[in-house]
């Protein structure tokens, strides 16, 4: 069997007609594709270099700030991801809490050491007072959550652990100070 030349058997380059579909140049080599993605290591401009790496750092953590203000799933920390965890912060944020009260109580307890000693005290035993009280409700709101959670997703068995402490957690911080933000309204529970 003869073999033809390969001039013979393919058309020339200039005979080919392009259509409009093809993409009008010709496909880079490997060589010259590796040429063109080579960098130095160290660029020539280090200070031009060293501003563009921090402004894309600060428009990464900017992003990565409001991604986690919104609750994004993949900008949460560990802790906060997941769908239960997401239901308890919702169920959380739903609800009026008495730890959210706590603080601004605190620091009325601290204004009053400047006043004589009797009120001082008073403050301190209404201190005592409400740290009782938002701890039951604390456990109060641990046992709505799990059992809410049971019934959401299919069991006590398949309660994440520690959803009791991270909702008294979220439970005792003032809403506004929240991360990630509350998603929803008071009262409008999840289902």
């Amino acid at each position: 069997m003869a073999r033809t030349p390969k001039s013979e058997s393919t058309p020339p380059v200039e005979d080919v007609v392009e259509s409009p579909a093809t993409k009008g140049h010709a496909t880079p080599t490997r060589k010259e594709q590796e040429a063109a993605r080579k960098q130095p290591l160290v660029p020539s401009d280090r200070k031009l270099a060293a501003r563009q790496s921090r402004e894309q750092l600060a428009l990464q953590r900017d992003r990565a700030r409001v991604g986690q203000s919104r609750g994004e799933e993949k900008y949460l920390q560990l802790r906060d991801k997941g769908p239960q965890k997401r239901y308890v912060r919702d169920f959380v944020d739903a609800r009026f809490s008495l730890g959210e009260v706590l603080l601004p109580i605190l620091v009325i307890v601290i204004l009053t050491y400047f006043l004589p000693a009797q009120y001082s005290s008073i403050a301190l035993i209404a201190v005592w007072g409400v740290i009782i009280l938002v701890v039951a409700d604390g456990l109060y709101l641990g046992a709505r959550v799990s059992k809410s959670l049971a019934n959401k997703f299919g069991g006590k068995d398949k309660v994440e652990k520690g959803v009791r402490w991270y909702a008294f957690m979220r439970a005792i911080q003032l809403r506004p100070m929240r991360l990630p933000k509350p998603q929803v309204k008071r009262g409008q529970y999840p289902s």
